[in-house]
């Protein structure tokens, strides 16, 4: 017991920089104790004292806003940071080392009898007022972004966002991400790939316009060896950019006449 103790508290202090001592822990944060009450409370379900198992179950969300239905089956090193809000439904399944953030929902999508609610592998991370919904499967090291809503199953290693959630990580393709770095570097677009995994809509229109220029690049080459090849000498080379003059326009307070004028 105390052993199990013990290590509970140390993965608690590797998740939470916050944490100071054992104390502390066990005397001040909700999710540890609204998981010392469901540990009771799942006893009880599956002895069949199911009344007495909702009452704990009851009594541990007035006490600490977290929802855990007795019948649902936890893993070990589960922690729930904050907590506030969070709801666990009664067929839910979460594997070892998950991490809940507040306002998160492993609910059900159904009111039959049935497996209706999430299964989490190991080490998954739920963050803030996500939302898992249904009898959909996270896979191991999975995580899930805040607010996200997932009706799908996530294979694991996977990152998801937004609603509905889709996938984002890991990276499937390193060729075309280097090839889209590299035009931009040849471009002097400094500001790309803020984020490989970013679900950013500019930052996906950026994507397809480099791949288009990579595109236009690739034809300039060859229409121009074809030109050559024919006799007809023709510059097709693009010119470098400037970018020092690029970096002054982009400064506060820029205006068209601070632009010196060429001599004639």
């Amino acid at each position: 017991m105390f052993k199990n103790l013990r290590e509970y508290v140390n993965s608690v202090y590797q998740r939470d920089p916050a944490a100071r001592s054992v104390f502390e822990v066990l005397t001040a944060y909700p999710g540890v104790h609204a998981l010392m009450f469901h540990r009771l409370s799942h006893r009880l379900w599956y002895w069949g004292l199911r009344w007495l198992a909702r009452f704990i179950s009851s009594l541990a969300r007035w006490l600490t806003g977290i929802e855990i239905h007795p019948g649902a089956k936890i893993g070990r090193r589960f922690f729930i940071d904050h907590g506030m809000g969070v709801v666990i439904g009664e067929t839910a399944e979460i594997g070892d080392d998950c991490t809940l953030y507040h306002g998160v929902t492993l609910g059900g999508t159904t009111w039959r009898k049935e497996k209706r609610h999430p299964t989490l592998g190991n080490n998954v991370v739920i963050g803030a007022g996500a939302k898992i919904l249904g009898p959909v499967t996270i896979g191991d090291n999975a995580r899930v972004g805040s607010n996200s809503v997932v009706v799908k199953d996530v294979p694991a290693g996977a990152t998801v966002v937004g609603i509905p959630g889709r996938i984002i990580g890991p990276k499937k393709d390193d060729s075309k991400s280097q090839q889209r770095e590299a035009m931009a570097k040849k471009i002097g677009f400094d500001a790309y790939g803020q984020s490989v995994d970013m679900p950013d809509p500019v930052a996906h229109a950026m994507d397809l316009m480099l791949d288009h220029m990579h595109a236009v690049d690739n034809k300039m080459k060859i229409l121009s060896s074809a030109l050559e090849q024919a006799g007809i000498k023709v510059n097709l080379e693009m010119p470098e950019l400037d970018m020092s003059t690029l970096d002054e326009q982009s400064r506060p307070g820029y205006s068209k006449r601070d632009t010196p004028k060429k001599n004639s």
